[in-house]
Formats: C-alpha cells, structure tokens, sequence
C-alpha cells in the first residue's frame, strides 16, 4: 500500500512526525517520540539520531508496526527497514535540504543513522 500524496505532503510540511511502534502485546504503544521525517519518491522515512541502539528502532523492527502522531492525524502503520545504498543516497539529501538551518543535520547523515533508517507505509 502506498500513502495518499496529499496526506503525504501534509505529513511532511507540518514536520510533527512522533513515532510509536506497538509493545510484542501488539495493542499498546509506547510514547510516541517526536522525529525528524523526510519525503523521497513518496515514500516516508524516519531515522534514529542515536542509531540502532534507539528503543523506538528496536520496537519499529520487532514489531514491524505501531502508529504515527502527524499533521494532525493518528495512523497505523507498518515499520520496514532499508538497505538500498541509492535510496539511503536520496534520503541523506532529503535530509540536507529539508533541515539544511539545524545545526543537527548532520548527525542525521552519520553511519550510525543512516544504519537505522525505516520506511513507514500505512496500514
């Protein structure tokens, strides 16, 4: 399934993106945790900023879903890591250009984050 492109474009210009995979009882979430998303070829993408180690990286891949706060909207979705070199390349530019004025940017283009990048789709 793919996202909505007009509910897309909302997501990524509000740029409120919290993130909550389910707890393994597959009902409950944890805290959604604000994080910076990006938009490449109307896919949606997150990052960890603290790598693979992250607690919501490791409940995204363990329970390939969980729901999303954004733009006003609470959604199930589904949880998928990446591992195409060119995509991770787009990506990382995405990120150049959408929060070119944070002096944390570049935190988001390390190895270690680029090692934890998910896809989210909807459910």
């Amino acid at each position: 399934m793919s996202w909505n492109h007009e509910l897309l474009l909302k997501i990524n210009t509000a740029d409120d993106l919290k993130i909550a995979p389910y707890h393994p009882d597959m009902q409950t979430t944890g805290t959604p945790t604000w994080i910076w998303e990006v938009v490449v070829e109307n896919r949606l993408f997150v990052r960890a900023y603290t790598g693979i180690r992250s607690k919501w990286y490791q409940a995204a891949l363990s329970q390939k879903a969980g729901m999303i706060h954004a733009a006003g909207h609470v959604l199930h979705v589904k949880f998928t890591p990446i591992d195409e070199a060119g995509l991770n390349q787009k990506i990382d530019e995405a990120y150049r250009h959408k929060y070119a004025q944070s002096s944390f940017m570049t935190s988001m283009l390390v190895r270690h984050a680029r090692n934890a990048t998910v896809e989210i789709l909807p459910q």
